[in-house]
């Protein structure tokens, strides 16, 4: 009896790791040897894991990753990719996240510029650090949404506090004037306290004029470019065909 109570006071106290742990000890042989001092350190270190375990799935929920199972683990560093595994290894000590520093990952369609980036924010995440993917085109939606709503303040705050932000498809489409004062808005908020990876079909050197030149050019790609890490994606056949296990001529091929 006495230990039912115990149990549901630590349910009543959130405790569910420690509780699940005790349970599953009071069923288990084995424990009987340990010190008291051991045992109490067992228990606490679950409970400890499992709020670190619940820590880390909201983080990947609020990531809104499109491929979740991207990992620097299963990046494919071929020599026609233009990679450098010494480079990709080193930004995955997330070293660049503490120095508020960014990345840009430029290359053509289907080279795997989104699966880079994401897998980037997936080793983010399991060090402990807030991650959020969104393509740009969404993102400029957002904030029209956000000033219809009169969420727009709202939105640069939590956008602002993002440790890793991951803009996909930049330089997709033409983007309005307003549009462009949007993301000089999200670039300002996270200045200097945020990381940012930006993919993009277009090299940077081609950034300038594709935002109209001028003062807004100016002001955007120095919050973006002058500290950024920039990585350059080759591949002659797209990586999204080789997933889906085609051959050039559509036909199936074992992996």
């Amino acid at each position: 009896m006495l230990i039912e109570q115990t149990l549901e006071k630590l349910t009543l106290m959130r405790l569910h790791g420690m509780r699940k742990s005790i349970e599953e000890k009071i069923n288990k042989v084995g424990h009987e040897e340990l010190s008291f001092a051991d045992l109490f350190g067992l228990i606490v270190d679950e409970e400890w894991m499992y709020r670190e375990n619940r820590k880390m799935s909201a983080r990947f929920r609020n990531a809104k990753f499109k491929e979740r199972n991207a990992c620097i683990e299963n990046i494919k560093f071929r020599a026609d990719r233009g990679i450098k595994k010494a480079q990709i290894l080193d930004l995955a000590q997330n070293r660049f996240i503490s120095a508020h520093q960014n990345i840009t990952i430029t290359g053509p369609s289907g080279a795997g510029k989104s699966y880079l980036g994401q897998a980037f924010g997936n080793g983010a995440i399991r060090s402990g650090f807030s991650v959020h993917y969104i393509r740009v085109p969404k993102l400029c939606f957002a904030f029209v949404e956000a000033k219809a709503e009169g969420t727009y303040g709202d939105l640069l705050k939590r956008l602002g506090k993002i440790n890793v932000l991951i803009l996909d498809d930049f330089g997709l489409a033409p983007l309005t004037e307003a549009e462009k004062q949007d993301l000089i808005e999200v670039a300002e908020e996270r200045y200097g306290v945020g990381s940012t990876i930006i993919t993009s079909q277009l090299p940077t050197g081609t950034w300038h004029e594709y935002l109209g030149g001028g003062r807004i050019a100016d002001a955007l790609l120095d919050r973006w470019l002058h500290n950024a890490h920039r990585l350059e994606v080759k591949s002659i056949d797209s990586l999204r065909k080789e997933m889906s296990g085609l051959t050039d001529a559509g036909q199936s091929e074992k992996k």
